[in-house]
């Protein structure tokens, strides 16, 4: 079978290439080529356009870069019709996939989708796109069943993959004095500071988290980066280079934290999963926050606190993150009972998730579902 599999971002890079090793399990004469990042390449597809050309966040972004994402999507287009995939596997990133996923039922190719759009959280209006256009889609929150069936539409829970991703990196793990001497860390505790993957997220929250830094003398601060980005652009924000900045080893660095302060995405997940206490926040442009908060009457925004439906991790939003995550962190350090509470929680989150074993589901019913026609 011929796969073409597009992810947007590093999360989607990363169950990316789970799948996709899966799917070679499943299927050893698979060809695939995909948009994503070098986990996907590595995995064994031939990558065609890498993640970091393609990730826009917030409408100003988008409009902004238009004619780039115009060209985007016409070479992609033409890239699918050259190829002749049987499936087209879309992860995520739903304001780019959507439309090729037209495109690709206008061409009478099937359309797979693994791990949904937020339509739960915004723009629900796109359940009746999804209902048009994919053919099969594979959910990743215990919650999202029960949310498709309210649009009569039958979708396969398989799991969650990020149990699937830290249980295999923490075979890796080095020990503790191994990974502060190979990082030239001090003795102090550390905070990991987290904040994201996409280069207006590192813009906006890092200036905010190395100020926050400045008032915990008695713990170091340490950047969790990714190659994505370019090495020296998260220097562009921080005036203190003495922070150390770790690249691309997230997993590695929070097994060794007494606490996180995280960037909302998929990394609040991770933070859970990997049983670091952590505080959550969110900053966008302020025109596209002014003008989207009508539109977006969420009850919470992190990953944790949508799947427990309570609030399990402190959510911070927009205004006054200096102050608020300092006295979050405050509590998480020095309230013993807070910071239990949160970790009993996470054990339920744990539960809730599925444990491992997604990214193998979901192969074997893509290509259950590809040989049944």
């Amino acid at each position: 079978m011929k796969y073409y599999i597009i992810a947007g971002e590093a999360s989607g890079d990363l169950h990316g290439a789970n799948l996709i090793k899966s799917l070679k399990k499943e299927d050893p004469n698979a060809v695939i080529r995909c948009w994503g990042g070098e986990l996907m390449q590595n995995a064994g597809a031939t990558l065609v356009k890498h993640y970091r050309e393609t990730a826009y966040m917030g409408l100003f972004e988008v409009m902004a870069h238009l004619r780039k994402i115009s060209q985007n999507f016409k070479f992609c287009y033409a890239d699918i019709s050259e190829f002749k995939p049987d499936v087209i596997i879309l992860i995520d990133y739903p304001g780019f996939n959507l439309r090729v996923a037209k495109f690709a039922k206008s061409k009478g190719i099937k359309v797979f989708y693994y791990i949904s759009p937020k339509v739960w959280i915004w723009n629900e209006k796109r359940v009746k796109t999804i209902k048009q256009v994919v053919d099969k889609m594979f959910v990743i929150f215990p919650f999202e069943p029960a949310f498709y069936a309210k649009h009569n539409y039958k979708v396969d829970y398989v799991g969650n993959p990020l149990c699937d991703a830290i249980e295999e990196r923490k075979k890796s793990f080095p020990a503790k004095d191994v990974f502060f001497g190979k990082h030239n860390l001090s003795d102090k505790p550390i905070i990991a500071l987290l904040p994201g993957s996409r280069k207006q997220e590192v813009s906006r929250l890092l200036p905010v988290m190395e100020t926050v830094a400045h008032n915990f003398p008695d713990y170091q601060f340490v950047i969790a980066g990714t190659h994505a980005l370019p090495n020296d652009f998260y220097y562009n924000f921080l005036s203190d280079r003495k922070i150390p900045l770790i690249f691309d080893q997230t997993y590695e660095l929070l097994s060794f934290s007494q606490a996180a302060v995280v960037a909302s995405g998929t990394a609040t997940l991770e933070t859970a999963l990997l049983h670091v206490p952590q505080v959550v926040c969110y900053k966008i442009n302020k025109a596209t926050y002014t003008l989207g908060k009508p539109f977006f009457p969420i009850k919470y925004f992190s990953l944790v606190n949508i799947i427990m439906d309570e609030d399990v991790v402190k959510e911070l939003l927009q205004f006054n993150l200096e102050r608020d995550i300092t006295a979050e962190l405050n509590r998480i350090l020095h309230e013993p009972g807070y910071r239990e509470m949160m970790l009993a929680k996470y054990k339920e989150l744990e539960e809730k998730c599925g444990g491992t074993g997604a990214s193998g589901r979901a192969a074997q019913l893509i290509v259950k579902y590809l040989n049944n026609g």
